[in-house]
């Protein structure tokens, strides 16, 4: 078929009518695009409005906006410029044409495709449509750097600057990540513009490549040249931004710039600079001279240029003349990386104090340090997790995601506990009960939690619940009076509140109790409007035809706090663990974030990390019933917070304005603790000699885990510090030396006002052996005691746990290490605490409470009870009270024994107990 035209006549296939199809499809496919991202852009407008921070949206958007035109623009213009001037000079100067192929002779050559879809395009629509798709797509993954011209924009100075550039440090934060962005995107631009060129020259004749002829047009020469030109210019300023990037390179000796480097590598980013700018204008002068040697050579000048003085020329200089005196000279360099990475992850904020190391625990030392005795951690997340889901659950649909460490004032006196939210996972309701109503209209949120002291236990090896049941039990604990979680760690889904039914509650005997939500949180959802929005945002047809929604239901959406803290503020990283805090009878989210940049100079990166520098500016606080949001601040002198402070001025709030209460239980976090650890294992050494010979390189202590070795990991406790009056809450590590075991020093942090975030490093003698924690785990495995009653215990049914970690208790100038043991049914799966293992000094011993150990490690090693002035000897009641006490330790064995059908042991025990009190019996009076 034909359609017939004005003028010459001509066939025009009838793949015209699919090209309009294909046209059609992509305004359809267009036009569905639009319609999801304004869907979605209405939702976050109503959900932004409902937590109040509509302002942080609009800059936001309208930030993202702006770099999207921006570059879509500048895009566009500079493609449809290159695509119409190859169009307009195209075919003007054609090539000489190639050879006829072999099979032209046989009157039976092939159709001059080409020519025909050449011929038949409307290449000024062609040229449209391809530059704006383009356009598109490079502004597209260009808006999500909207966050970096943002900062840019509204940096704040750091206050110091880099040692080589003399630089403010605000400049490698704020404006470099920019300038590398724009400079890429420049260099982008340049390439896709010669790409689109190029084709059209190839598509009419101008450029030729096949196996017959190799050919290009005058015309497509000199505007090759001119955008090579171009890509020279910009690279020129690329090697000029390269210059500051020497300050992030890493030789394996110095991060940062080396001698190499700035004697160089330095120079020769100069010299490539004028390469660069030289080979630029041989590009532009072949404009006029339209040959292909011009661009040849010009590309060939760079490109030794880039070998010689980038590749070979460093590599000779570092090798022959810089590692024979690599400490001597690269000294300098040295001392910048240590000290700019103290500075970004503020290790040079820890203070280094002297631990004695000594062994003078006694008694009298543990009862003045009864606070520090009386909260040592027992309890470890995985065994205590178990205990409180077959105890604490109630039913299949409660789940606890996480065990937290926090610290309350109970009972009179400063405690640590473990807590965890009793959330609802409407995922874990059985099969047939899986219903959209019972899904998010009916099951909608969690109730209460759960609290444990760390230290204490029941007769049975059970926690001691603080908080308990449904509704929450505070037998000790604090009260809650409104103990509905709708926000929390697990709450993945959206739900309806206020709908003309009543919502589960908890379960009550045979019955059920129902509740109405009274909160504030969500987004009006009554209207069919609304209704119908969130209907195709869900894809979920249900939100428009179910009676259950009414006038006044309201939707919550974002219920995970670390989603929901993420839509706010993309710009910051999370903690991975929030923690729950009961505060004033409600129950609240703490969840710690960051700001972070990778572009801090002369800074070590963290490993594994897109980053370089850290602080945890801000707090996050977010309302378990009705999920409001608040960021307080509590780190002014961050300049990439005060940076974001001057973009969303209503964001972030003063920490003196958090609740005091809420104050109280804001703790350091563990992952930029374990950051700064990790760092400081090599980066306590602030002399560049040491440094480099890597004399005193710090490790984390080793510890057996499952069934190999592994790391032992940072743990919050109270304690008072040596020379402190009182007790305080810590995060703290031990550390030990490089390939080795003994402990040299213990990192703790503060958590209590008024010296929240302070660091202390404690450095023990490096004369003295202290043993470190898996010493101390193979001195436990060496007792004979110990380890044949594991094993007893293994062969007998039962499954032994110990401790995640062997905890290292730093008292007054001493180290106690306390271990707690769990025993489980080998094909059950609630964990008791039965026995408790401590270890001083030479000494280890086993008992079922941490008092009991005490007693024994102490009174049995002689260091407990005070000779007397006129013998000698201990004082009567002390000797008889330790001989009553160790009687009564082998009448337990015993019984130990006997209920594990071990007859050996029951009659040695049984023998050992009847001797101390035979002995007692003999006793002359008054003796």
């Amino acid at each position: 078929m034909t359609i017939r035209i004005a003028g010459p006549k001509r066939k025009i296939p009838r793949q015209s009518a699919a090209v309009r199809l294909l046209v059609a499809a992509a305004v359809i496919g267009t036009c569905l695009i639009l319609l999801a991202l304004a869907s979605d852009l209405l939702v976050d407008w109503l959900w932004f409005s409902s937590i109040g921070y509509l302002q942080v949206f609009w800059t936001t958007i309208g930030t993202e906006l702006v770099v999207f035109l921006a570059v879509w623009t500048g895009t566009t213009v500079v493609l449809w410029l290159n695509g119409w001037l190859a169009l307009h000079f195209a075919g003007r100067h054609p090539t000489q044409p190639a050879a006829a192929p072999p099979w032209s002779a046989a009157g039976n050559a092939p159709p001059d495709l080409l020519a025909l879809v050449r011929d038949q395009l409307s290449w000024p629509w062609l040229i449209t449509g391809g530059v704006v798709l383009l356009a598109l797509l490079v502004a597209a993954a260009e808006a999500g750097n909207w966050g970096v011209f943002l900062r840019f924009v509204y940096q704040v100075p750091y206050g110091a600057d880099d040692p080589l550039y003399n630089k403010d440090i605000g400049f490698y934060l704020f404006s470099l990540p920019a300038y590398l962005i724009i400079k890429n995107w420049m260099m982008l631009v340049l390439v896709l513009s010669g790409l689109f060129a190029a084709a059209i020259y190839w598509m009419h004749g101008d450029i030729e490549y096949d196996a017959h002829r190799r050919s290009m047009s005058p015309a497509a020469i000199a505007h090759g040249s001119a955008l090579l030109g171009f890509l020279f210019a910009t690279k020129a300023w690329s090697y000029g931004l390269d210059r500051y990037l020497l300050l992030y390179g890493d030789n394996g000796v110095v991060v940062g710039a080396s001698y190499t480097d700035v004697h160089v590598g330095l120079p020769a980013l100069w010299l490539m600079i004028g390469l660069s700018i030289i080979a630029a204008l041989v590009a532009w002068a072949n404009i006029s001279v339209r040959t292909y040697r011009l661009p040849v050579v010009a590309i060939a000048l760079v490109s030794v240029g880039v070998f010689v003085l980038s590749g070979v020329v460093p590599g000779l200089f570092r090798q022959f003349f810089v590692k024979p005196s690599e400490l001597e000279l690269e000294r300098p360099y040295l001392e910048y990386n240590i000290a700019l990475t103290r500075q970004a992850y503020n290790l040079d904020q820890i203070t280094a104090k002297p631990f004695a190391a000594e062994q003078k625990l006694t008694p009298e030392v543990l009862d003045a340090n009864k606070a520090t005795i009386e909260n040592i951690r027992l309890w470890d997340w995985l065994p205590l997790s178990d205990t409180y889901a077959q105890l604490q659950e109630i039913r299949t649909y409660y789940k606890f995601h996480d065990l937290d460490v926090d610290r309350y004032w109970l009972d009179g006196s400063y405690q640590s506990v473990m807590l965890s939210a009793r959330e609802l996972r409407s995922s874990l309701l059985p099969p047939n009960a899986q219903t959209w109503v019972n899904r998010h209209v009916l099951f909608t949120h969690g109730n209460g939690a759960v609290m444990s002291p760390v230290t204490r236990k029941s007769a049975e090896g059970l926690p001691l619940f603080y908080l308990r049941d449904i509704p929450p039990v505070a037998d000790v604990g604090p009260r809650i009076d409104e103990p509905r979680i709708y926000f929390g760690e697990q709450t993945d889904d959206y739900v309806i509140v206020k709908g003309s039914t009543p919502e589960f509650d908890y379960p009550k005997g045979k019955e059920n109790a129902y509740a109405t939500y009274a909160g504030a949180g969500g987004i009006p959802i009554g209207g069919m409007a609304t209704r119908t929005l969130f209907a195709y945002y869900f894809n979920d047809p249900n939100l428009i035809l179910s009676d259950y929604i009414t006038s006044n239901s309201r939707i919550m959406i974002r219920r995970n706090i670390q989603e929901r803290v993420s839509a706010i503020a993309p710009f910051l990283k999370l903690d991975h663990d929030p923690y729950l805090v009961v505060s004033n009878g409600r129950l609240f989210w703490i969840q710690d974030v960051y700001t972070t940049n990778a572009h801090f100079p002369y800074a070590q990166p963290a490993q594994g990390l897109d980053l370089n520098y850290i602080r945890n500016s801000a707090k996050v606080v977010v309302d378990a019933y009705n999920g409001t949001v608040d960021f307080y601040l509590i780190d002014s002198r961050d300049p990439i917070a005060a940076t974001y402070q001057r973009i969303f001025p209503s964001l972030f709030k003063p920490f003196t304005t958090m609740p005091p209460d809420l104050r109280k239980h804001v703790r350091y976090p563990e992952d930029l603790f374990l950051i700064q650890a990790r760092l400081y294992q090599a980066y306590h050494m602030e002399s560049a000699d040491v440094f480099y010979n890597r004399e005193d390189l710090w490790q984390f202590p080793r510890q057996p885990g499952g069934d190999g070795i592994s790391t032992m990991t940072p743990y919050y406790i109270i304690m008072r510090l040596p020379g402190e009056a009182q007790a305080e809450f810590f995060l703290m590590l031990p550390m030990v030396p490089s390939r080795r075991d003994n402990m040299i020093a213990w990192l703790a942090a503060r958590c209590d006002a008024p010296d929240y975030g302070k660091l202390i490093v404690y450095e023990f003698p490096k004369d003295k052996l202290v043993y470190g924690p898996f010493q101390i785990e193979a001195r436990i495995n060496q007792t004979t005691e110990i380890s044949q009653q594991l094993t007893l215990w293994n062969q007998m049914g039962s499954r032994v746990i110990r401790g995640a970690n062997l905890l290292a208790i730093p008292i007054d100038n001493s180290i106690l290490y306390v271990s707690p043991l769990y025993l489980r049914a080998e094909h059950g799966h609630l964990p008791e605490l039965k026995r408790v293992i401590a270890a001083y000094g030479e000494r280890v011993v086993m008992k079922e409470t941490l008092a009991e150990a005490l007693s024994a490690l102490f009174t049995e090693s002689g260091s407990a009870p005070v000779a007397s002035s006129r013998t000698g000897e201990a004082p009567l009641a002390s000797r008889t009270e330790n001989q009553s006490r160790e009687a009564l330790d082998r009448y337990n064995q015993a019984v130990e024994r006997l209920k594990a059908g071990d007859w050996k042991g029951f009659g040695t025990q049984f023998d050992a107990m009847r001797e101390l009190l035979e002995g007692m019996n003999r006793r002359p009076v008054g003796q």
